[in-house]
């Protein structure tokens, strides 16, 4: 595809979306993670400002039976899902479909009722799907503008911030972001000690959930409370940035020092300056947590719910730090793997996120497949896969070859994928699974011979 094909399609769409539903009902389904909430908020706040009727469904994964149970004659607006599941939306007869996503996506399901905005169509540009909410909302309306946030929001939410290009970059400028260079730590407008102590990732050992632990790496790098007070981590100079983040690479001997500093982006909300990836984190464990409602309020800016939203994100992360540590004391280490079936020890909402914290550690070999799986508590076992840095095996491709074989869907992209089995299909399916991991290994060993 040419240059400039991505923006023309979300132009065209934006065109033909707004001829479209005039007059008409709208359902709005969008997933629950950072961007998926801030995809919806930037949404429903333009159907708002266009006088739009419509209703929202926040879920954590499509599957067939909540497509068969949306009103066939309302136009059905998918956000940040949808991609993977074309074939059930052809089959539940719905009539007119918009769905803007950046999930893998197979071009010969997609039916003239149905509008796709999707980089994997294009040449497959690094975005979020609530930079493309906002890039299309923009379309409708020039006033949409001021949602650029959002989408800056969703970026984070799905680390796509350190490789910037163009339209990113122009959602940023929107959005009016501050940036500064420093330790990507957050939340960057926050005391020091209670960022390390609350620190997962990255998971800083004898730091991350350790008070002493604490004062010391703080000691290390020379950098002592004033007037009984740590600075926090956004006024740190050149130097004391510098100093910690070598305290930090001396417990993480892996870790690289680029990987360590970026750039931090402080956004305007509730009328004064916040560090995105704190907002972002708050937005993702209230849905984790199972409140939905409270993630879209917090990222709409409602006063009322700011509260609720930081004691549910208080108590997600003390979760978060626990789960972390059951992982990496309770982890099998495969060749070429690392798998981990923490039952119902670690929630299946958090599953995903410590299989990702696990893949950014500086403790496994690049392109290494780490399998996370948890119980939801409704005979159903939630499996999260990610390759540690973002290179080896196609995870989708992997986790579609194993459920061949059982009822169930996957979704996600080459380097993080997952899927749901049944309960009574466990045993089999951490069969299959790792003799076809082990498999690749075999090959790889053979092809270097």
């Amino acid at each position: 595809m040419k240059d400039g094909e991505l923006e023309k399609t979300i132009e065209k769409t934006a065109d033909f979306f707004l001829n479209e539903t005039k007059g008409k009902g709208i359902i709005v389904v969008s997933h629950f993670d950072t961007d998926g909430i801030s995809s919806a908020a930037i949404m429903i706040k333009s159907l708002k400002r266009l006088d739009q009727k419509f209703s929202l469904k926040i879920i954590k994964g499509l599957n067939k039976s909540i497509i068969d149970s949306l009103d066939k004659n309302k136009i059905i607006v998918f956000l940040d899902l949808a991609s993977g599941s074309l074939k059930e939306i052809n089959e539940a007869g719905l009539k007119r479909v918009f769905i803007i996503d950046h999930h893998e996506i197979n071009p010969e399901d997609i039916r003239e009722n149905t509008s796709v905005i999707n980089p994997e169509l294009t040449q497959k540009q690094r975005i979020s799907s609530s930079g493309l909410t906002y890039l299309f909302c923009k379309k409708l309306d020039e006033t949409n503008k001021d949602l650029a946030k959002f989408g800056v929001l969703g970026m984070i939410g799905d680390t796509l911030e350190k490789e910037i290009d163009e339209l990113n970059n122009q959602i940023i400028e929107d959005g009016e972001i501050q940036k500064k260079r420093g330790l990507l730590i957050y939340p960057s407008t926050r005391p020091i000690n209670r960022v390390l102590e609350l620190s997962s990732n990255p998971f800083i050992p004898g730091v991350t959930g350790d008070p002493r632990g604490v004062i010391d790496i703080l000691r290390e790098a020379g950098l002592s409370p004033e007037g009984g007070k740590y600075k926090n981590l956004i006024d740190l100079n050149e130097k004391e940035m510098e100093n910690l983040a070598t305290a930090i690479i001396l417990r993480n001997p892996k870790k690289k020092h680029k990987e360590m500093m970026g750039n931090l982006f402080l956004i305007k909300m509730f009328g004064k300056l916040e560090d995105a990836r704190e907002i972002s984190a708050k937005i993702n464990a209230c849905s984790r947590e199972g409140k939905p409602e409270v993630a879209l309020a917090l990222c709409l800016e409602n006063f009322n719910y700011k509260k609720k939203a930081e004691a549910i994100h208080t108590k997600y992360r003390q979760q978060l730090i626990s789960g972390i540590k059951y992982a990496n004391e309770k982890k099998e280490d495969g060749r070429g793997y690392i798998f981990i079936n923490a039952k119902d020890n670690i929630k299946d909402t958090m599953i995903g996120t410590i299989s990702s914290i696990l893949a950014n550690s500086p403790d496994y070999e690049e392109g290494t497949v780490v399998i996370g799986m948890s119980y939801d508590g409704k005979r159903k076992i939630k499996v999260s896969g990610r390759n540690v840095g973002k290179k080896g095996r196609n995870l989708r491709e992997l986790l579609s070859s194993v459920m061949e074989s059982f009822n169930g869907e996957v979704g996600g992209h080459h380097s993080a994928a997952g899927c749901v089995i049944d309960m009574e299909d466990e045993e089999e399916f951490i069969e299959k699974i790792k003799r076809n991991l082990e498999l690749e290994v075999v090959r790889i060993g053979e092809h270097n011979i």
